[in-house]
């Protein structure tokens, strides 16, 4: 089968609402006089008196029946239940755009590896006393361009301003020892208090430093034997597992915010 005559992806709908009695057969009855078979359905309520549903499914339909699915879905479903909800293509991959810094990386090492992928590659400096002119140059190459920005030891605190304007999620990673050791060197600090446990934190990133929704968070066990070099390589392994867990359960549909927390199926 040649890729123009592939098989169309399954549509993903995900909603949140306050929680009622026939939510899931409205969204059900919906689908299936439109034609879609339902192929998978994950659902959460914080309370069902008076909580918060959330509801993720995948569903497959014939790409002549899509032409107007949101916008009946909208008038039928979604306003009468007052439904957050939105719908994605699955064959449609998100578009990311990666920011980085200097530490622990060589921009011109990078440069080629993207390169090799196409990739495109912008070095935007931030200066002291000019981030504004540095952020308002970012947000211009991101406009239109991405649907997920991805800090990776981006070593730049994002403005207000750049959040309210970027227009699309954001996820950061740290170290779990936040807030216990904030700041420079949090290994060699951690060593001297002797911890046993190394990890990490993907959340999304909000106004408030490294508070944002947590997406996935994990461990490692570690010992005395472990010097403050041994941590910090330990506790990086764990930021990639975490870092790469949470951009593709983002990617992949299956986290719905829920003011400061998440619901990830």
């Amino acid at each position: 089968m040649s890729a123009s005559a592939a098989a169309p992806g399954l549509l993903r709908l995900l909603i949140s609402c306050p929680d009622r009695p026939g939510i899931v057969a409205g969204v059900s009855r919906f689908l299936y006089e439109n034609g879609a078979n339902i192929v998978r359905s994950d659902q959460y309520s914080t309370d069902p008196e008076g909580g918060t549903f959330f509801l993720r499914m995948e569903f497959a339909l014939a790409p002549e029946k899509r032409d107007g699915l949101a916008e009946r879905f909208g008038l039928k479903v979604a306003e009468p239940l007052g439904m957050t909800w939105r719908l994605w293509d699955s064959a449609r991959p998100k578009r990311i755009a990666v920011l980085v810094s200097r530490y622990d990386h060589c921009l011109l090492d990078l440069r080629e590896d993207v390169a090799l992928f196409d990739v495109p590659y912008h070095h935007v400096p931030v200066e002291k006393d000019r981030k504004e002119e540095a952020e308002a140059r970012q947000l211009e190459l991101l406009d239109g361009c991405c649907d997920l920005v991805v800090l990776a030891r981006y070593m730049q605190v994002l403005s207000p301003e750049f959040l309210d304007r970027v227009g699309v999620p954001v996820i950061n990673i740290h170290h779990s020892f936040l807030p216990a050791f904030a700041g420079a060197n949090p290994y060699q600090r951690a060593k001297e208090r002797g911890v046993k446990l190394v990890g990490a934190t993907a959340h999304y990133v909000t106004e408030e430093l490294d508070a944002g929704p947590i997406i996935e968070q994990d461990v490692m066990r570690v010992s005395h034997r472990d010097d403050a070099a041994g941590l910090a390589q330990l506790g990086a392994d764990v930021e990639r597992l975490v870092f790469a867990r949470a951009v593709q359960a983002h990617c992949q549909d299956r986290v719905l915010r829920h003011g400061g927390t998440t619901v990830v199926f």
